[in-house]
């Protein structure tokens, strides 16, 4: 099975990298993905050698050459980018399955711009995030109407080849975009700003960033392992009269859950204006 990467930014590189790391095999009674298995295209010459280099993949100026050399073709551009791409593919693509990783986009609007009733196509929507880089990822995957099952085996065995996956259904995937897309850039912020609390404090930065970002992983660990409620795993830490209430009554002050609440919604209605 051949897959083509239509972009070869950074998400791009996260599932090529998980497959190939993996040994991915996506389809009952073949052999696992090797680099052989892939080709991509990218704007820009320094991207491909780069790419061609990392992995070992044949990479192309033409997104035509990708569309039509694949079985699967994942459009791993900007939204913004979708209409002149699928413009430049959509005569080539036939009954392929498409994977989109587009913010934003619905499975209605990624059939029309290929001319298509979305029910008439192989089409899936996923939203990996950054952690898929380092094999930690979670990826929201939402199928559309003409999708087989066998579709959805092959998407869920590529996607992860980099973390955990998860269907929800169409209209969750704003807010999945936000909770897990986006929100990894809060938390590199949080682990920043308890950093510089530990700096102000006289620990040496190297030492704060290990401690910061390790209590964070762990925390996540201790939420999905146990299946406890954050609030009451919480309440465990929370000593009566102990230093980490006086924590909690601080970022209560400056309205910490308010406004992560804000941001999560600012990212579910900037995806829905595109």
């Amino acid at each position: 099975m051949k897959i083509g990467f239509i972009g070869l930014g950074n998400m791009a590189s996260a599932i090529i990298g998980g497959m190939l790391r993996e040994g991915t095999v996506l389809a009952a009674g073949e052999a696992p993905v090797t680099a052989a298995d892939l080709i991509g295209s990218a704007k820009t010459e320094a991207t491909r050698t780069v790419r061609a280099k990392e992995f070992g993949l044949a990479v192309t100026a033409s997104n035509r050459e990708v569309a039509a050399a694949a079985d699967v073709v994942v459009l791993a551009v900007k939204p913004q980018f979708f209409p002149e791409v699928i413009a430049e593919i959509r005569d080539v693509v036939g009954d392929k399955l498409v994977i989109s990783i587009a913010a934003g986009l619905s499975l209605a609007r990624i059939a029309e711009l290929f001319g298509r009733d979305e029910g008439a196509m192989r089409l899936i929507r996923c939203m990996p995030n950054t952690p898929a880089l380092v094999n930690a990822g979670t990826t929201a995957v939402c199928l559309g109407s003409g999708a087989t099952e066998a579709d959805e085996a092959v998407c869920l065995n590529l996607v992860r080849s980099f973390g955990e996956a998860i269907v929800i259904p169409e209209r969750l995937m704003d807010a999945a975009s936000a909770v897990a897309g986006s929100s990894p850039a809060f938390v590199f912020m949080f682990i920043e700003a308890l950093a510089d609390g530990a700096v102000a404090a006289g620990m040496p930065r190297v030492q704060a960033y290990e401690f910061a970002a390790g209590a964070v992983t762990g925390s996540a660990q201790l939420v999905l392992q146990t299946g406890r409620h954050p609030g009451d795993l919480k309440d465990m830490v929370c000593s009566p009269a102990g230093t980490t209430i006086e924590g909690v009554r601080a970022l209560e002050e400056g309205a910490f859950r308010a406004s992560v609440m804000n941001a999560v919604s600012a990212c579910v209605a900037k995806a829905q204006s595109l």
